[in-house]
């Protein structure tokens, strides 16, 4: 008897969502009963989400990070939508796909919604979905190359950095200017100064300017 499986795909390219059901449905349809929702938004997606947990729980969510925000503006993207659904469906698996492949963002994902898999899209073809699919299925989490080798950077370090850190880091890379730096980071200029210092003792360069202090991070794997 085929095990019954209810999914939920969450993107907003119509293409990209007709190529994931195209892969597991075409592959699956002998071991399972696939039966597979669509969201475009996070209004859509919230609301099902929501139905779901009041009726049947979907087995597995799908979402993309980068969606059109919910009409009231509580619900900014994806990473928010994922939060929601663990909270709501705490037996669901969610497995982020996403562009984003910086280590501050792929760093944050991990640690704010630890997801069952997390999938790198331009690390993604077809096979690496269904192997994905299987693996999550089966209980096993799955993350795609770009993810494992965050893995690989962040094990090498001997210590790591808080999130406020992170992201001085990772707006510095941007160009943004230490002076500008408090309209990205909720800190002072001078507390944020004090935490640079501390990142430049960290990574054993007290002395150096920012354009060493970045290419350190970026060795390191923190941006």
């Amino acid at each position: 008897m085929k095990k019954k499986l209810k999914v939920l795909m969450i993107d907003d390219h119509p293409m990209i969502i007709e190529g994931y059901k195209n892969t597991l449905l075409g592959e699956n349809q002998k071991e399972y009963q696939i039966k597979i929702d669509i969201a475009s938004n996070c209004d859509d997606a919230y609301e099902k989400i929501v139905k779901s947990s009041e009726t049947i729980p979907y087995d597995m969510l799908f979402v993309d990070i980068k969606l059109p925000p919910s009409s009231d503006g509580t619900i900014t993207s994806g990473e928010d939508l994922a939060k929601h659904a663990k909270e709501l469906l705490p037996k669901s698996k969610v497995i982020i796909l996403t562009m984003h492949r910086e280590d501050h963002r792929i760093h944050n994902i991990l640690k704010n919604i630890n997801p069952a898999g997390f999938l790198i899209k331009s690390d993604l073809t077809s096979s690496e979905l269904l192997l994905a699919f299987n693996n999550i299925v089966k209980g096993k989490a799955y993350y795609s190359a770009t993810v494992n080798d965050h893995f690989r950077k962040m094990m090498t370090n001997k210590f790591s950095l808080d999130e406020k850190n992170l992201k001085i880091l990772y707006h510095l890379s941007r160009g943004v200017k230490t002076k500008n730096l408090p309209n990205y980071v909720s800190l002072s200029l001078s507390a944020i100064e004090k935490r640079k210092n501390q990142i430049k003792e960290m990574f054993s360069i007290s002395k150096a300017d920012d354009q060493k202090l970045l290419e350190e991070a970026r060795k390191r794997g923190f941006i």
